[in-house]
């Protein structure tokens, strides 16, 4: 009986017992059977339960830094058996420059997401989203947003073109937030994703629970989503038209978000004529997106827009630099061109084509009789890298079918109007390109069409070595598209994790407040008693509070901080000019000044548990100080974070000083690293 793939779920390994009703899969590049892929037998009711009871209980006992440690050691485990992944991923058709996006690409996303978790959160379960809201005069009664782990589960439904990457950069936001994940690989390419996820198993770092693998049909899953629950999917748009519509969205509240396929395009500006860096990046862009993983990106450039008095250059340039790149085994080195995932991949593939033809568009490299020739020789799923020509820039044909391989289509343009229309036309995508040294131009053009893409890359020279390209998605950066794109956003840093938490408007007293976002709040307690400064983490708590002695401010002290420090701006140094200022009543204080003389209110100067400041945030000058002013600082512990790995932790502290006259003069943040023990 030919192997079928298990799958993992609640804790354990599942092979079907019968291999009725498998879908077999074949190596891509030679058409020898692999395997099948089942989910026969598996208890659906079973892995919901496992993600919402174990999955939910062990996930969320640790706090974002917690996980985002997990994610840390993960990652380094993953990446010491790439060599592994590769060798798997030749058989998916992937060449080792192309496998490299999708294995270490995707596991650099597991280390962004564990600087997210380590960097941008608390040590907390609990994540604050923006400042206090006051809502009443008095300041009794506040608000502000939180965000916490929903009590659901994460399905991936993810794409055959990426399936460690398209795994990986949902796991890694998705465990951040605390949510348990199943994942359901796409079929031709589950292999692989099945490689990866079992040695996160093997690992043994992640809490039980955290991930489940269904590597065949998940529909009896979608019956047992509710409100908590959410679907995340990548493939195309008719399937994401599908999946929204499942009654678990529509009637039981399921969230669902969609990454789909998109007609992406690149644009040559007016400026990049022939002979100038612009167009020969341009063309190396275009001819890259048509050959890497053979045109099987979510991102690839399907539509070419050109200047009309460009096209046959651009035309004659991109064959041309496709007649250098090797197609054949994708485990030979010179491989730049390997096969399409299978055999109807294939048939889809130029199936689109013949259709964008038969829409008004000629061919001018590749197509159906030479992909049929490479076939032939190769013994695989081969498509011949494509070039059409639109014979009309707006035949519906070019903007609305998507050929899901190693094809483009030239589209020309008249002028700006017409390029930002064109650009529109494609209903939304994942990502445009404009490769120009005109600012004038692409500030125009970018603008413009913003509203109908997730992402924009601008290229030229100056920023051409190093840059990531138009089809690289960063795990920094968001990752979607509006309209046909899917109207979704994966990644984006913080913003990926967000995506699967619950945003809540909390209303309260500041006290309240307080202790329900772990961050104290303006107008709640402050305990007063020793110097906040000679506690380590282990004894300080939020509210703790310095209230400063007062320190007047003399005109020698202005003048002196002046001359000494260079800056003699006139509101410091000229009394009728800073008084016809209506900012000022006269010769005033620098800000700087202020900030000086309350660190010399509020420090400690003996040896104790701060270590060091390392910064301060938010600061605002309210009130002038004139000479003879007097000052205080009243300042107080408002968020205590430790660190996982390290004998210390950061201390945020409120800054608010004031007047003899109890006017506030400055407020901000100062930052400071401070030991756990003293």
């Amino acid at each position: 009986m030919t192997e079928i793939l298990s799958s993992y779920v609640a804790g354990t390994w599942h092979t079907p017992g019968s291999a009725d009703g498998a879908r077999p899969v074949r190596d891509a590049g030679t058409g020898e059977l692999l395997h099948s892929v089942s989910s026969a037998g598996v208890d659906f009711s079973a892995v919901a339960d496992h993600a919402r009871t174990t999955g939910i209980a062990e996930l969320q006992k640790l706090t974002f830094h917690q996980r985002g440690v997990i994610l840390k050691k993960l990652a380094t485990y993953l990446m010491e058996r790439t060599k592994d992944y590769h060798e798997i991923s030749f058989t998916t058709g992937t060449t080792k420059r192309d496998a490299f996006v999708d294995i270490e690409g995707g596991i650099g996303t597991l280390f962004t997401y564990s600087g997210v978790a380590r960097r941008q959160m608390p040590n907390s379960t609990v994540h604050l989203d923006g400042g206090v809201e006051r809502l009443s005069k008095n300041g009794t009664f506040v608000g502000r947003h939180i965000l916490t782990s929903r009590q659901g589960l994460a399905l991936q439904i993810n794409a055959f073109n990426f399936p460690v990457w398209g795994m990986l950069e949902k796991f890694g936001p998705m465990f951040v937030a605390g949510v348990p994940v199943v994942v359901k690989p796409a079929t031709d390419t589950a292999h692989l994703t099945h490689a990866v996820v079992a040695d996160m198993i093997e690992s043994g770092l992640l809490p039980a629970g955290a991930i489940q693998l269904v590597t065949g049909d998940v529909t009896p899953l979608f019956d047992r989503l509710a409100d908590q629950d959410a679907i995340a999917f990548t493939g195309s748009a008719n399937t994401a038209r599908t999946l929204s519509a499942l009654d678990c969205v529509t009637q039981r509240g399921t969230r669902f978000f969609a990454e789909a396929d998109s007609l992406n395009f690149s644009l040559l500006g007016p400026d990049a004529a022939p002979g100038t860096e612009e167009f020969d990046l341009f063309v190396s862009g275009v001819v890259a997106e048509i050959t890497v993983k053979a045109g099987q990106k979510c991102t690839a450039i399907r539509r070419t827009f050109v200047p009309e008095a460009h096209a046959e250059a651009v035309g004659e340039a991109i064959i041309a630099k496709l007649s250098t790149q090797g197609v054949g085994d994708p485990r030979e080195k010179s491989t730049r061109l390997g096969p399409v995932v299978s055999d109807k991949q294939r048939t889809d593939v130029l199936d689109a084509v013949d259709q964008i033809i038969a829409g008004g568009a000629h061919l001018l490299a590749g197509g159906r009789e030479e992909s049929d020739r490479l076939a032939a020789e190769h013994g695989g799923a081969y498509v011949a890298a494509t070039v059409l020509q639109a014979d009309d820039a707006w035949s519906d044909a070019v903007h609305d079918i998507e050929a899901f391989g190693p094809v483009t289509s030239i589209i020309t343009y008249s002028d700006t109007e017409d390029a930002v229309r064109l650009a529109a036309r494609g209903r939304g995508s994942l990502v445009g390109s404009v490769v120009t040294h005109d600012r004038e131009f692409a500030t125009e053009f970018v603008r413009k069409i913003a509203p109908w893409h997730g992402r924009v890359l601008v290229l030229d020279r100056d920023d051409a070595e190093e840059s990531t390209g138009h089809g690289s998605p960063l795990p920094n950066l968001v990752h979607g598209g509006p309209g046909r794109a899917g109207g979704g956003e994966e990644m984006g840093g913080l913003r990926g994790v967000e995506h699967f938490m619950q945003r809540t408007a909390i209303q309260a007293s500041p006290d309240m407040l307080t202790a329900i976002g772990g961050e104290w709040v303006n107008g709640s307690e402050r305990r007063l008693g020793d110097h906040p400064f000679t506690k380590s983490l282990a004894d300080l708590r939020i509210g703790d509070t310095l209230d400063s002695e007062w320190r007047e401010v003399t005109l020698d002290d202005i003048e002196h901080f002046a001359n000494f420090t260079g800056d003699t701006f006139y509101a410091h140094m000229n009394e009728e000019a800073a008084a016809a200022n209506p900012f000022f009543p006269g010769s005033v204080a620098h800000g700087y000044l202020i900030v000086s003389f309350a660190a010399g209110l509020f420090v400690q100067p003996d040896p104790g548990p701060v270590l060091a400041n390392y910064g301060l945030e938010g600061l605002n000058f309210i009130t002038p100080v004139s000479p003879g002013d007097k000052l205080k600082v009243t300042l107080t512990a408002k968020r205590i974070t430790p660190r996982e790995t390290d004998e210390y932790g950061e201390v945020r502290w409120d800054a608010q000083v004031v007047n003899q006259n109890d006017e506030p003069v400055a407020n901000y943040d100062v930052l400071t690293l401070v030991a756990k023990e003293y």
